[in-house]
């Protein structure tokens, strides 16, 4: 199973937004994770639809969209013209789930659950089919630089059970706390593609950050 990093720009500094994502890309990472943020939802605000619009004008890097807002399905059809690649929301935050990944789809876009910390497996279990990926969160979300929750590990575990259990090919995202130190425990459980803020745009080597959260999976495997 291979290591995929999609380093999240909540962390990085939007005044140089560019030299920061071509250095990430430049050291390996595939994705570009962009968190959603409503203030309701969660208890913070962030940008959308100008990131991604920002991001388009320099690179074609999959864009990996994390909504955490109410009614996430009146982003679908604006995102997905906007050129965002995955589109993951958290099945709390509206009603129709199985319609919205369809429609996610349907527009041309990956199609993502995400599970908060106290959210069981069980929301995701009917829908397996429809998933292209489920994102794990390992904290608690609205704020970047918290510490990974020990316990999302064996949810790791479980979720990579169930996918298997279902024969479901989708991607497998941690997403909270990831650093050097925390890394290979998810990556052990299951995970294959990993959210990492400060762990790469607070270090002085942005390259030789994503590397390194690499390593800690591919030298030890």
């Amino acid at each position: 199973m291979d290591v995929r990093i999609a380093p999240s720009l909540l962390a990085s500094d939007l005044g140089r937004l560019r030299e920061q994502v071509e250095a990430a890309l430049a050291g390996g990472a595939e994705w570009l994770h962009v968190d959603v943020m409503d203030g309701r939802f969660v208890p913070n605000l962030t940008f959308g639809a100008p990131l991604i619009k920002a991001l388009r004008r320099f690179t074609d890097a999959p864009i990996d969209v994390h909504l955490m807002v109410v009614e996430p399905e009146n982003y679908i059809a604006e995102y997905a013209d906007l050129g965002a690649n995955v589109f993951t929301f958290h099945p709390e935050a509206t009603v129709h789930v199985q319609r919205h990944l369809a429609e996610i789809r349907r527009r041309g876009m990956a199609a993502g659950l995400a599970l908060n910390p106290s959210t069981p497996l069980s929301l995701i279990e009917e829908v397996t089919a429809d998933l292209d990926l489920v994102l794990i969160m390992s904290v608690n979300p609205g704020f970047g630089g918290q510490g990974y929750i020990p316990q999302a590990t064996g949810k790791i575990a479980r979720t990579r059970q169930l996918l298997d259990r279902h024969a479901a090919r989708a991607t497998l995202e941690v997403d909270g706390g990831i650093t050097l130190d925390t890394i290979r425990a998810a990556w052990q459980a299951g995970a294959d593609t990993f959210v990492a803020g400060t762990a790469i745009f607070g270090q002085p080597d942005i390259g030789e950050a994503v590397r390194g959260l690499q390593r800690q999976c591919r030298e030890r495997a």
